[in-house]
């Protein structure tokens, strides 16, 4: 008797493993950002990391991605889809809040961050070299520079008699940013008006009264959802015709007067490595924590002319990127 006769008068049937059945038993990540799903360029970045370790989208790892869209409140939700579809790593990135929802959500769950905070500041973790938990990640501490990128604005625009603040209050670090903002503007000695903004009518209502005020320059400060509308921002700041400094090159890529932050793409992509480690049986308690260490002062040239400043060849030297 042949064996495939006697298997089916057995009652045993053997079918071929099959190339779905492979791709169920890959593991899935939960993608959590607080801003716009518009952010390509760090996604393209995490997917860099990942693949670096040897995980692939759609082969070997399924990634499920959520973006609150500013709406902060909306966070703790989305981490408990994640909880329900029991995935194997949650990444809690733009923001120290979205890592905050994810901590309170669970504490066995691996949680790879990737924000612009000080993550023992904020419980994240026990220290840098030993984060002791269930989290660790990319730490940018950019946050933290609201008054280096208030003193390069001055810089920039020396005659400015007065500058404007723009701040989220929604965001977890601005009590923070607010008194480093206030730190700067001592040590400038003059004026700065601070508007706060969570939403598209509070941005435009702020631009409107740094109008009023007669503001000469404009600190937009470090928060993922003001990165997500940048195009309004920026179509904002030309309208009234305000030279400003931002957090991220890409503002100053698009239009913007000037930047000083991180990559973005190397951080996305540090953090997606760490997310490939952990799903290869790396402990978040015995990762330390990334710390960027490289900071980049971009100035686009086109744009200072177009508001009529020149910028000193001095200025132009501390540049580590110009645009013409």
């Amino acid at each position: 008797m042949r064996r495939r006769d006697f298997l089916l008068l057995s009652g045993a049937v053997i079918w071929p493993r099959s190339s779905r059945a492979q791709q169920a038993a890959a593991p899935v990540v939960g993608f959590l950002h607080s801003g716009s799903k518009l952010r390509s360029p760090h996604i393209r970045g995490f997917g860099a990391g990942l693949s670096e370790i040897g995980f692939v989208e759609g082969q070997n790892v399924t990634v499920q991605y959520r973006f609150a869209e500013g709406r902060y409140d909306q966070l703790g939700a989305m981490v408990a889809e994640f909880l329900n579809a029991n995935v194997s790593v949650i990444v809690a990135v733009g923001g120290v809040h979205t890592a905050i929802a994810a901590k309170s959500a669970s504490t066995s769950i691996p949680i790879v961050f990737a924000n612009g905070s000080d993550p023992v500041r904020f419980g994240l973790v026990e220290s840098l070299n030993r984060p002791g938990g269930n989290m660790t990640g990319v730490s940018l501490f950019t946050a933290t520079l609201e008054a280096k990128r208030l003193g390069l604005l001055a810089e920039l625009v020396p005659a400015a008699r007065s500058f404007g603040v723009l701040i989220n209050q929604a965001n977890d670090n601005a009590e923070m940013q607010l008194k480093d903002v206030a730190q700067g503007g001592v040590l400038l000695g003059r004026p700065i008006s601070i508007q706060k903004a969570s939403n598209a009518q509070e941005i435009e209502a702020a631009f409107a009264t740094f109008s009023q005020q007669q503001i000469n320059a404009l600190l937009v400060a470090s928060d993922p959802y003001f990165f997500g509308e940048r195009e309004k921002i920026l179509a904002l700041a030309a309208r009234y015709k305000l030279p400003a400094i931002y957090e991220w090159r890409e503002f100053a890529e698009s239009g913007g007067l000037a930047s000083y932050g991180t990559n973005l793409f190397d951080n996305y992509r540090m953090a997606g490595q760490y997310v490939g480690r952990v799903l290869k049986g790396e402990k978040p308690a015995t990762l330390p924590v990334f710390q960027a260490t490289k900071f980049e002062f971009v100035i686009n040239l086109k744009t200072a002319k177009t508001l009529g400043l020149e910028v000193s060849p001095t200025v132009s030297a501390r540049a580590d990127d110009i645009i013409e």
